[in-house]
């Protein structure tokens, strides 16, 4: 779902920002366990009742308000009851549209042809065909146009990686192999028949486990749901049928969209084995990074691109809300979710994204926009910001720190794990102001920005209110408990909480992200492009309005680097340790998703620091 929900949660809590909850859920105070197939009386609503649910609005009420309350809480519980009957599926979206531009916003939507760059052309094919495993899709799709390379022979040999590292690395719900095969010798085909279809033909790639595949179980990670299968493919998957590319694997995500963890085990990191792979894209990220498929699909709501794609050291497009459409897709935010490509280099992720963006006739907040990638873009010419504050050395906390004891052997063990995440941080800094001298070095002219001076924590509650609302269902069949995780900050239990958000917070808190949306536009009025650190504030107010990011490696962890903790709890993204991979963001506004992608190979191209890959052990 994010950076991590327990990252997340702890930026929150440094940011003094509270949840807001409340009673909108009146219901679920009266409410007993109820069977799915027969629901028990409900006891009569109460004034005791109500003083409950006002304590968790932060309300106070009268007794004569709360006795005038009756008879309106009486029928409002009553209507809850005809639309859970219905029995909703995950597919059906609310009736209403989010749209991430703010008034006057102009968008093109005349297309051009995409210009791609010329892949520098690999002469002598290795004997040892695994030697283009990390091969990008710029020189594989090279290789396999001009049949120096066979789409059948590329299948077969990342096929056989995902068999051998799978269980290191727990990156493959299912391997589609039958499919696959079927769609390599038919590339073939046609590509000796003069029927190429451009770059993505013939190459393999992973989609992660929540886009639908016919013939196929479509997981979502979840226990529970091992053998839930759809009739028809997701929208995506279409898209890059079209295109030639062979769908090789279903690739892990975490439970329902969070974090690493899923009903196999727990994705793995390909740099360090022993950490997680951060998720949810954790299998399209560790897959890719592992050199196990040409590229994958991953999805975003607050963070499962850019996380997983830092750890493992892809580099990473979260789209334009509403430039791919999400058809067929596992719905966890109608208004924050998005899809895009995880490679192993930005140019890979422009291609990728051209055979998958525009609307589709059924998701409802997929836009008419233009994707024109031209590889010799003049980057020179956008005026480039940074967020200064996300630069700066950390602060120390505020007030006075106890200097002496006596101390806990729990406060005591709080304090080392405190300061050590703060050399941790303070160490990748190193990386992040790394990445500001390369760019004044290529001649970048950097102008200081500010995010926003909004309460944007206080807004992310709408996320796990429409999340609760998508998996209705599993909480109020109980089947919630077949979920792996089960503590307080996993599903079952936000789904319970969320379920105490009044509508009415919800629509003040979409109320806040439309000042959001305009106030981000006054930024990107200033610059075409933001530089960021990756695990900082901006990552949650994008995702809530809506703008592009492309997420690219920054360098590898010296030996010289902090060591992680002794066990990945997950409540730290950035765990980090020698040899592991850092990143750097690049923003931009809505809908320049090519313009922002060309500016990041350019940094790229620069660097370098994409083409290094972990020596997975065998």
């Amino acid at each position: 779902m994010q950076l991590d929900r327990r990252a997340f949660l702890a930026l929150s809590g440094q940011l003094g920002l509270g949840s807001t909850l409340f009673p909108g859920a009146l219901y679920t105070l009266a409410a007993q366990a109820q069977d799915t197939a027969e629901t028990e009386k409900l006891p009569p609503i109460t004034p005791a009742m109500i003083d409950q649910a006002a304590a968790l609005a932060g309300i106070s009420l009268t007794p004569e308000q709360k006795q005038m309350m009756l008879q309106g809480l009486k029928d409002q519980r009553s209507s809850y009851e005809a639309i859970r009957k219905l029995h909703l599926p995950n597919s059906v979206p609310p009736a209403y549209i989010f749209d991430p531009l703010p008034p006057g916003a102009k968008i093109n939507t005349e297309k051009q042809p995409p210009r791609y760059s010329c892949p520098p052309a690999i002469i002598t094919v290795p004997s040892n065909l695994e030697d283009l495993a990390f091969a990008s899709v710029v020189e594989l799709g090279d290789l396999v146009r001009r049949r120096k390379v066979s789409s059948l022979d590329l299948t077969e040999m990342y096929i056989a990686r995902l068999r051998r590292y799978n269980p290191l690395l727990h990156f493959v719900v299912t391997i589609t192999e039958n499919r696959a095969l079927a769609q390599a010798r038919e590339a073939d085909a046609d590509i000796a028949a003069g029927k190429y279809r451009g770059p993505l033909h013939g190459l393999p790639w992973g989609a992660k486990d929540l886009l639908a595949v016919k013939g196929y179980p479509t997981t979502w990670g979840a226990g529970g749901f091992e053998k839930q299968a759809f009739d028809e493919d997701a929208t995506v998957v279409r898209r890059l049928d079209a295109a030639g590319a062979v769908l090789i694997a279903k690739t892990t995500l975490g439970a329902l969209a969070m974090g690493d963890k899923w009903f196999g085990g727990r994705t793995r990191n390909p740099w360090n084995p022993k950490q997680g792979s951060s998720g949810s894209s954790a299998g399209s990220a560790s897959a890719t990074a592992a050199g196990c498929v040409a590229f994958s699909i991953g999805s975003e709501t607050l963070g499962s691109i850019s996380s997983p794609s830092t750890r493992c050291g892809t580099t990473g497009l979260r789209p334009t809300f509403g430039f791919v459409p999400r058809t067929g897709a596992m719905a966890l935010s109608w208004t924050m979710d998005k899809l895009g490509p995880i490679c192993r280099a930005v140019e890979d992720c422009a291609m990728v994204m051209e055979a998958i963006y525009g609307p589709d006739g059924q998701d409802l907040a997929a836009r008419e926009a233009a994707f024109n990638w031209d590889a010799g873009f003049d980057w020179r010419s956008l005026r480039v910001g940074y967020l200064k504050k996300e630069f700066e050395p950390e602060k120390a906390t505020e007030g006075p720190e106890p200097s002496s004891g006596p101390f806990t052997e729990e406060e005591k063990k709080k304090r080392r794990e405190r300061d050590a995440a703060r050399a941790r941080r303070a160490y990748d800094r190193k990386y992040d102001l790394a990445a500001l001298e390369k760019l004044h070095a290529m001649g970048v002219s950097l102008v200081p920005l500010d995010l926003p001076d909004l309460p944007f924590g206080a807004m992310t509650p709408l996320l796990e209110a429409e999340a609760a609302a998508a998996f209705d269902d599993l909480t109020m069949s109980g089947r919630d408990k077949l979920l792996t995780e089960q503590g307080p900050e996993d599903w079952p239990n936000i789904f319970r909480v969320a379920r105490f958000y009044p509508a009415v917070e919800y629509i003040q808190a979409n109320r806040a992200r439309t000042l959001a949306i305009r106030e981000m536009a006054k930024l990107f009025a200033q610059v075409d492009i933001i530089v960021a650190s990756t695990n900082s504030e901006q990552l949650v107010v994008t995702n809530l309005t809506g703008h592009p990011a492309v997420i690219v490696p920054n360098g590898i962890r010296g030996n010289d680097a902090p060591a992680p903790p002794s066990q990945d709890t997950g409540e730290d993204d950035s765990i980090g340790g020698p040899g592991t991979p850092v990143s750097i963001t690049f923003l931009g506004p809505h809908y320049q998703d090519a313009k922002l992608c060309a500016f990041a190979k350019a940094y790229q191209d620069a660097t370098g620091f994409h083409k290094l890959h972990p020596k997975v052990p065998a």
